[in-house]
């Protein structure tokens, strides 16, 4: 059964509506201009109407001394409607020039929105290449909840964070998890340190004192999801036993407070396979700087970073996040708890598996010592943050991970497994949202009734009876 209907106000609808069909709305001159933005209802400037990028081709160098950057971005997109104009993500670097298909092109900037006027129109369907020369000094972006992301200068290096708009500080795109695309990222650093990414290394070479890294992703990826970290790291190469490729790189001062958990990443990768389905990406691996180069863990896509050593759960949460969240992305901030409530549940999975608490036991003490935890936990329904600052409260994980474990006591064990499994494989590489979500588990389920689960856990307000 689905949830009741929720009424929008009719100009929120238009202005959503306008927004996602990659449209501004038109111009008196006639002028075909891609939006700048997809709607996203906390972070309404991400992303870009118009087109849907394919792929990111980044040449970056780095000078730690003088915390420079210096890029150059290829972007392979498609158009979505005829373009005389589109926008580009980009906050803080200054842009030397831009080409499209071959031809250098007019640009304004305004905030975080790079415009880019080729100098011929683009047809709708039309493949097209921009290129994007820039350079200077990354930004750290604090967010609305407090925390930095963006690019984050670290003692020996720097570290690149994304979630949720961060990625706009060190390559122009367009910053939303509904564009998802492949990477290769060929970077240049002082001899001596290394440069991490996602995806697989293809190559590294030393010349003139510099080293060069070659990355390349070829899963769909969302920007929030792509990394670069640059410092003086102890590299470890290995394979799982079916045979995965593992990197992982650790910062020397948290080598030995990491080794034992790092040590247990293959037998949690088979743990989550076994539950999840198969595993959606190519290699996996971690990235472990200090406890003061960021102050959170974050999915980065096919190697998590951590600030500081994890520990197992938390080693868990993100590995679960490749298959909830990097390969089912949300396609908007709005669907925050699809992200976090499922990565959250696998800790408690994981709790029980190991023996300790049920994921019964963890949802009764939640539910009745959570206010004592978590502050504000039963101030929003998980599907409905108030705002931006919010979208990763405690409420969006331990109230998320409530309304998977009611699903589970819904319809069984059994049934329970089998609707995570085919979730992970019907959206695989994709973008998904709540009522995907919603209507998805109703159809697996369908002499089931989830009114209760969704008018009171997914989106009731307050603190739901415990049934």
């Amino acid at each position: 059964m689905s949830r009741s209907v929720r009424l929008v106000p009719a100009a929120l609808l238009l202005t959503t509506a306008l927004a996602l069909s990659g449209c501004d709305g038109g111009s008196e001159d006639g002028a075909h201009h891609g939006a700048s933005g997809v709607g996203d209802p906390y972070f309404p400037k991400a992303g870009n109407g118009g087109y849907d990028v394919s792929h990111y081709g980044l040449t970056l160098a780095y000078d730690p001394d003088g915390e420079r950057l210096t890029g150059k971005a290829v972007i392979t997109a498609r158009a979505t409607q005829d373009l005389d104009a589109f926008d580009l993500d980009l906050t803080g670097l200054d842009v030397s020039k831009v080409v499209v298909e071959g031809h250098e092109a007019g640009t304004d900037r305004e905030g975080q929105e790079l415009t880019v006027r080729p100098s011929d129109r683009l047809a709708e369907g039309e493949t097209f290449e921009v290129t994007v020369d820039y350079s200077g000094r990354p930004r750290t972006i604090t967010d609305p909840d407090g925390s930095e992301e963006g690019w984050l200068p670290t003692a020996d290096g720097a570290l690149a964070l994304g979630e949720p708009t961060g990625s706009m500080a060190w390559f122009p795109g367009s910053h939303h998890p509904s564009d998802k695309a492949s990477y290769d990222l060929t970077v240049t650093v002082p001899k001596g340190l290394t440069a991490v990414s996602n995806g697989e290394l293809k190559s590294r070479r030393t010349s003139g004192g510099k080293t060069t890294f070659v990355w390349h992703t070829a899963e769909p990826m969302a920007s929030h999801a792509a990394t670069l970290a640059i410092g003086r790291y102890t590299v470890t190469r290995s394979t799982t036993q079916s045979g995965l490729p593992v990197y992982v790189a650790v910062d020397p001062s948290q080598a030995e407070a990491s080794r034992a958990v790092l040590a247990r990443l293959p037998e949690v990768m088979e743990w989550a396979e076994n539950n999840f389905g198969p595993y959606p990406f190519s290699s996996t691996g971690a990235i472990v700087d200090r406890p003061e180069d960021a102050d959170y863990a974050l999915e980065t896509q096919n190697r998590p970073v951590y600030a500081g050593a994890p520990d197992t759960e938390t080693l868990v949460h993100e590995i679960a996040h490749q298959w909830f969240g990097d390969s089912v992305t949300p396609k908007s901030w709005a669907d925050m708890w699809l992200n976090e409530g499922l990565a959250t549940y696998a800790e408690w999975l994981w709790t029980e598996d190991e023996g300790g608490l049920t994921a019964e036991e963890t949802f009764t003490d939640v539910y009745e010592h959570g206010e004592e935890d978590y502050e504000g936990l039963w101030d929003f329904p998980p599907a409905e943050p108030t705002d931006a600052e919010v979208i990763s409260a405690d409420t969006v994980y331990q109230r998320g991970a409530m309304v998977v474990h009611r699903i589970r006591e819904t319809v069984g064990d059994d049934a329970f497994y089998d609707i995570v499994q085919g979730w992970t494989a019907t959206h695989r590489h994709g973008n998904a949202d709540t009522e995907d979500f919603t209507s998805y588990v109703e159809q697996q389920a369908p002499d089931e009734d989830f009114t209760e689960v969704w008018d009171d856990w997914l989106y009731g307000d307050g603190k739901p009876e415990r049934p």
